[in-house]
């Protein structure tokens, strides 16, 4: 027979210590498997199995321990900020995943912990939703919270990808700030608000925008398409400056992959796309300028190359 422990794993994330006691297991025998790498501890009386464990992705880790922290927190309780955020497979990207944000809807103080951060709100109707079985917040309120917690970067990079794949719409975003316009935190959203655009198509491109932005750069149309003479589409690119009569090019690895036909190798996608930046410099004489990953990492040096660019020296 199937080891119960893994039935209750497998439908609630993780199984707690006093179901495993009533299992017929002994804290020495728990410790005994977590040694032996058989079981994994999420939180404090919250177990997985390592098999599974070992396999999750970061996103995946987090929601395991969102749903342990949902098992033994007493009282109504939602997901909220960065956690409902990745409920939502919303992309994030330079956040902390080891600790949870719940937002507890009795009267109280917040309070944090090492593995989860406790905040107090009053939710609406419809500010909560459900997804794989977890209470969260809605989308666009999860994007103004979480935009509260975290960089604007980093805010940005998630309303970008959420409005991109049609999660929510801006309108519904900026309604939701309007009443949370007082809450802590809040004057951190603007810049999220001004700037997201669910035109940019990957984190790297959200980060890109980010940095213009942040480096006093003028800031870029998105996806803007190229047409030859024959009217046929040849090339939409990531940013263009029309006024700088310049195009901008953000090269992430995944970009080739993507565009990788089948028997070719990268290289090829790599030539090809070098074709398709000549035939975009000849059709609009503009000038052309690529990022890459570590170009996001040295952000005074990747804005003095694309000034050069731009014609702004």
């Amino acid at each position: 027979m199937e080891d119960p422990l893994r039935i209750i794993a497998r439908r609630f994330g993780v199984f707690l210590r006093r179901e495993a006691i009533a299992c017929g297991y002994t804290d020495k025998m728990l410790a005994s498997l977590r040694r032996r790498r058989v079981l994994h501890r999420v939180r404090h009386g919250c177990y997985c199995f390592e098999d599974v464990w070992s396999t999750m992705t970061a996103e995946e880790r987090h929601l395991t321990l969102a749903r342990a922290v949902l098992r033994v927190t007493p009282g109504p309780v939602v997901l909220s900020h960065v956690t409902a955020l990745i409920a939502h497979a919303v992309p994030v990207w330079g956040v902390d995943l080891s600790r949870v944000d719940v937002t507890r809807l009795e009267l109280g103080a917040g309070r944090v912990e090492t593995d989860v951060r406790h905040h107090v709100g009053i939710c609406m109707e419809g500010d909560v939703t459900e997804v794989d079985g977890l209470p969260v917040t809605v989308v666009e309120r999860a994007l103004v919270e979480a935009a509260t917690v975290v960089s604007s970067e980093s805010a940005l990079v998630s309303a970008d990808a959420a409005l991109h794949a049609k999660k929510c719409d801006p309108d519904a975003v900026r309604g939701c700030f309007a009443r949370m316009v007082h809450w802590a935190g809040s004057r951190h959203v603007h810049s999220m608000l001004r700037l997201m655009d669910g035109r940019a198509e990957s984190v790297g491109e959200s980060r890109g925008r980010w940095l213009f932005e942040s480096q006093g750069l003028p800031r870029p149309e998105l996806q803007f398409e190229v047409y030859d003479d024959r009217g046929v589409l040849i090339a939409i690119t990531d940013f263009v400056w029309h006024d700088h009569k310049a195009f901008g090019e953000f090269d992430g690895k995944v970009k080739y992959i993507k565009y990788l036909r089948e028997g070719e190798q990268p290289g090829d996608v790599v030539f090809r796309e070098k074709r398709r930046e000549d035939d975009v410099r000849r059709i609009t004489g503009y000038g052309c300028g690529r990022m890459i990953w570590s170009d996001l990492n040295t952000p005074r040096r990747t804005a003095s190359y694309f000034r050069s660019i731009l014609g702004l020296d």
